[in-house]
């Protein structure tokens, strides 16, 4: 079994789309689809992984003035 390099975020977002595009073109052998699926959804935790993590930082750093913290909506524009 080939060793998998491990890949940044944009490198598995990037991965992530050209699965997405090849098994919906529905071409792929059945076999061959199931293995880009099971990379799909690795890919896919990987990045929610590192989406999670990403947030737990941000929500760090708009901590108050008195080390409490401020719950903020990630990406609200109101």
């Amino acid at each position: 079994m080939a060793t998998r390099k491990k890949l940044d975020f944009e490198g598995s977002m990037a991965r992530l789309e050209e699965i997405v595009s090849r098994l919906e073109k529905g071409d792929a052998p059945l076999e061959q689809a199931m293995t880009l699926f099971e990379e799909g959804a690795r890919l896919l935790r990987e990045c929610t992984r590192q989406l999670d993590e990403a947030e737990q930082k941000v929500s760090l750093l708009t901590a108050g003035d008195k080390e409490e913290m401020i719950e903020e909506p990630f990406g609200d524009n109101n």
